[in-house]
């Protein structure tokens, strides 16, 4: 056992969950895992980003749209060295910004979410084309995407190989799949242990390490082309929130925080100021290939 720990970020529950390494793999994981009736409760009904109609939301949207244009470059590079064409599939798309942004750049893309709510704030906020479905059901053709992204999902499944089979089974021949998720092998987690936020217990049922993820994919069919350690959206901020929970926004909104504008605005910028001192912390480890996350493009093997 590594150590046991409770919902620290949002505080959906005060149970105490092991987070345990195997002795012979040093996967590391939740242990036991809850059934999924539980773990739907550890869900917060707003996991996602709504900009709304207020100036702190669109200011937001602006910051979200900066940091997120890494992972819209990174996606639309890897389509283009592909030559396909067809939908590019976000899975787990919450609120539908990525694919807004990547739609912008002359791309079909759909969302998928676990979630109905998330897919109408996809519709209504983003304007972009979202359903609410599980990937393993749902209603697309063999070989109908040039590419899939899956943005910190396989950390969260039972099962995630299937996932990565049904992937396979939508993808066009040269199709791509861009997968991120929190990298267990960082120096955040070496420094912070269970105060890191990317083991986010109890919704992370799996923690990987780089090799845990190509290992996966490679059984799955799966070539791996190119890894990136950095992320600009999640690498500094999870440093930020790892220090200082109680600032990160979505989780004072989660948590039901009572504030008044002016504490919200403080606190935004206190938080704000907090990813900025951590940027330098998050390249240099990614720099030196233990970045916080993992993001891995990868093609169907021959």
């Amino acid at each position: 056992m590594l150590f046991e720990v409770t919902d620290r970020l949002y505080q959906t529950t005060t149970k105490i969950f092991r987070v345990v390494e195997c002795r012979a793999c040093h996967l590391v994981r939740l242990d036991p895992w809850p059934s999924p009736e539980e773990l739907a409760r550890y869900y917060p009904k707003s996991y996602w980003f709504d900009p709304g109609e207020n100036a702190s939301g669109k200011w937001i949207e602006a910051y979200r749209r900066f940091v997120l244009r890494d992972h819209v470059h990174f996606v639309w590079n890897s389509i283009r060295a592909a030559h396909e064409t067809g939908l590019v599939l976000d899975v787990g798309c919450g609120g539908g910004l990525f694919l807004r942004m990547l739609r912008e750049t002359g791309l079909p893309v759909l969302g998928l979410d676990a979630l109905a709510p998330a897919a109408s704030v996809a519709w209504k906020s983003n304007g972009v084309p979202a359903v609410c479905a599980d990937l393993l059901k749902a209603p697309l053709r063999r070989e109908s995407c040039s590419a899939i992204t899956m943005f910190h999902v396989l950390e969260h499944l039972y099962e995630p190989e299937e996932y990565l089979d049904r992937a396979r089974e939508l993808l066009r021949p040269n199709g791509r799949l861009i997968v991120q998720v929190p990298n267990v092998a960082c120096w955040q987690f070496v420094l912070l242990g269970e105060r890191w936020n990317g083991i986010d217990v109890p919704r992370h049922l799996v923690d990987f390490r780089q090799k845990d993820v190509e290992h996966l994919l490679h059984l799955c069919g799966f070539e791996v082309l190119t890894r990136k350690h950095f992320s600009l959206r999640d690498n500094p901020a999870g440093f930020a929130t790892s220090l200082a929970p109680g600032l990160d926004p979505m989780a004072r909104r989660i948590r039901g925080v009572a504030e008044s504008p002016a504490h919200r605005t403080g606190k935004d910028l206190l938080y704000f100021g907090l990813v900025c001192l951590s940027l330098p912390v998050a390249m240099l480890e990614a720099a030196c290939g233990a970045g916080s996350t993992i993001m891995i493009e990868a093609r169907k093997r021959a």
